[in-house]
């Protein structure tokens, strides 16, 4: 059977969450590091391509996306979706708005949906107004993010600095009306010349509505709490079965290592959570700038810790450090020392006999997957909304299926390091 919806996220963890969602309404999925160079093999209904767009150069992330569609669209997806951040992190040149006006024309569609709304995690859309919890998104712990910082909540107002077309709201109003009444929204919409629809979204049924009443989209972007409402278009159909195993992964065994390179608040609270049980190595950024190998050391200190029990490695800090860091080495230069060496752990991690490991952040799990080799991720169960365990795809049919779970900074629950291993039910 052909593949039936193909995805195209701006980062990794971002397209793990994404992947982690279609599992669970019954979509067998992979997730692929890159765009990938051959085909994905049977069995699989959905793919997600996994970029590192969220905050390259807007052209770059443009030609990266167009790319990824072009090898989705020769798969023969039958729709496509735009995956980005429940944060909609971004600026006011892009990447969100430019990459899905481009794919927009490649795919001859004139109007989509912009929603990043999951509820499950505190993200919510009222008025076009972007919550995180109770708080407005400018007013959260977005607003000091170092390279997406998120001052305007407003997302038809901030959606609109990014594109050349005129973006639309439909309220919440209508949308608790159902999927029927969006349509008659969306197409008033386009009839005032919309080329975007921002849709209120403060419950999973406003996502469930809403995804039906994209069944036609050729494209669609969002956060990932739409692909709650797109599975079950296919369904109708009669091209999607109920499958109650989607989420199955092979057995994997080995030892088990945290590495965390966000700083979001989330991760700061599960770092903190981990230090209190499990030893833990920090990483910082202006030593690494002034020659050490801490890599190197935190190997060292790691033999006869990981054999007893699972261990920590973070350059997580509080968002002041992150400042006085980037002020003295540029925010580019101190993310990828602290990237290079956190995937130099993950590789040196793995020859000590490390099997399960979980990566906090997207810029480290990006960092850590390339590092390892692998080219992409069979997705299994949820460990906290929007995170799932996976195992490693890497071309090498012989090795014992390494484990992964990969965080987005912001997401899981303070004790997500502590309990993580049981969801995985082996090892």
């Amino acid at each position: 059977m052909a593949i039936l919806l193909g995805c195209i996220a701006d980062d990794f963890t971002g397209g793990t969450d994404l992947a982690g969602m279609l599992v669970k309404a019954g979509m067998r999925t992979v997730q692929m590091i890159g765009v990938p160079r051959e085909p994905v093999g049977d069995g699989i209904d959905a793919v997600v391509v996994a970029l590192k767009s969220r905050t390259s150069p807007a052209g770059e992330a443009v030609e990266e996306s167009l790319a990824a569609l072009r090898w989705l669209r020769e798969a023969g997806c039958r729709q496509f979706y735009f995956k980005y951040c429940s944060t909609f992190d971004s600026t006011p040149k892009g990447n969100i708005g430019p990459v899905a006006e481009a794919l927009m024309r490649a795919l001859g569609a004139d109007f989509t949906i912009a929603c990043p709304a999951f509820p499950v995690n505190g993200r919510t859309i009222y008025k076009g107004h972007l919550f995180v919890g109770d708080i407005l998104l400018s007013d959260s712990g977005m607003k000091n993010h170092p390279l997406t910082p998120m001052t305007d909540a407003n997302l038809v107002r901030f959606l609109q600095t990014q594109i050349e077309g005129k973006a639309g709201l439909v309220d919440h109003a209508v949308v608790s009306k159902g999927a029927d009444a969006i349509r008659e929204r969306f197409a008033r919409l386009k009839a005032e010349g919309c080329n975007f629809a921002v849709p209120d979204a403060i419950t999973n049924d406003d996502l469930m509505a809403i995804g039906e009443a994209c069944a036609d989209m050729p494209l669609v972007t969002a956060g990932s709490g739409i692909a709650l409402g797109l599975p079950q278009n296919f369904r109708k159909l009669g091209l999607l079965p109920e499958n109650l195993a989607a989420d199955a992964l092979p057995p994997t065994g080995g030892l088990r290592a945290v590495i965390a390179g966000s700083c979001s608040i989330a991760t700061q609270g599960q770092v903190a959570v981990m230090r209190e049980k499990h030893p833990a190595f920090n990483i910082d950024p202006l030593e690494l700038a002034r020659g050490r190998d801490m890599a190197g050391e935190a190997l060292a200190w790691a033999k006869g810790k990981v054999e007893k029990a699972p261990v920590l490695f973070y350059a997580t800090a509080a968002p002041e450090a992150v400042k006085a860091a980037q002020a003295r080495l540029g925010a580019e230069k101190a993310g990828h020392l602290v990237e290079n060496a956190l995937a130099a752990i993950a590789q040196g991690l793995i020859a000590q006999g490390v099997g399960q490991m979980i990566v906090a952040g997207g810029e480290t799990a990006g960092a850590v997957v390339k590092a390892l080799g692998v080219t992409g991720l069979r997705i299994g169960p949820e460990i906290d909304p929007g995170v799932p365990w996976t195992t490693a795809i890497t071309g090498n049919a012989d090795e014992t299926p390494l484990a992964l779970a990969l965080k987005s900074g912001n997401f899981g629950a303070p004790d997500f390091f502590l309990k993580a291993w049981d969801r995985l039910g082996n090892g």
